[in-house]
């Protein structure tokens, strides 16, 4: 492995706007390694990605075997440039229906899984004075949304820890930044509205550009912010959606 050529890490990175991620930074000549939980999804990236992406089968829930998992990445590349925090679950239920098993559900995956893996890859990024972390939240964290209270949670306490962390790690060289992706089309969200018209509109008509995004939309400011591009950013909460989040 060239020690000059860049590593990624991108969690959810076989599918939808983790995949486009990866794509970008394959295409720019950055390694890529994705990890995910579903080994053909993972496969099928493979394929597409070639020789620059090296697929990782784990469950990020599984929080005790993670510094494992890094330390083995660490071990096969040498470093850890970029880290790009996409993996994530949703739930959609009205708000009295949600257990606390479901809420904690929702916290582990998205906050907690989140958390370890950037302490362990901030471990190794400090041994090479440098890096850039990239959190993913969403549109739920800059307004309300109904029935995705747990979801809604987890990517708030996302763009906090992507504060906390920037004025930490900065000074130590690594910069961390949190992209928030208004609505944008993937498989997952097309059969969502999809199957609710009245909603698809109100979508529609609440973001200022008139259209869905698309993920490469994402993939773009997520190697913009991982780039030396932009080398005295760091903190920041960009919004990928078309005006979403300042429509009406």
């Amino acid at each position: 492995m060239k020690t000059e050529q860049k590593i990624a890490v991108v969690t959810g990175g076989a599918s939808g706007i983790g995949l486009a991620i990866a794509q970008k930074f394959v295409k720019e000549n950055i390694t890529c390694i994705i990890i995910g939980r579903d080994a053909d999804k993972l496969k099928s990236a493979k394929e597409s990605l070639g020789e620059l992406c090296f697929p990782f089968a784990f469950d990020l829930n599984n929080l005790e075997s993670i510094p494992t998992l890094i330390k083995e990445i660490e071990s096969k590349f040498g470093k850890i440039d970029i880290l790009v925090n996409n993996a994530g679950i949703n739930l959609k239920k009205d708000f009295t229906e949600v257990t606390d098993e479901d809420f904690q559900s929702i916290l582990h995956t998205n906050v907690a899984s989140v958390f370890s893996i950037a302490r362990e890859v901030v471990k190794v990024m400090l041994k090479n004075s440098g890096g850039a972390i990239i959190n993913i939240s969403s549109m739920a964290s800059q307004y309300g949304i109904p029935k995705v209270i747990a979801y809604t949670a987890s990517k708030s306490a996302i763009e906090g820890m992507t504060r906390a962390m920037a004025v930490e790690l900065s000074p130590a060289g690594i910069r961390v930044n949190c992209i928030a992706p208004g609505f944008i089309e993937t498989a997952m969200s097309a059969k969502a509205l999809n199957n609710d018209p009245e909603r698809k509109k109100k979508v529609i008509g609440r973001t200022p550009m008139g259209h869905l995004g698309n993920p490469l939309d994402v993939a773009d400011a997520a190697y913009y912010l991982s780039s030396e591009s932009a080398k005295y950013i760091t903190g920041v909460i960009l919004p990928v959606d078309g005006g979403n989040s300042i429509g009406f």
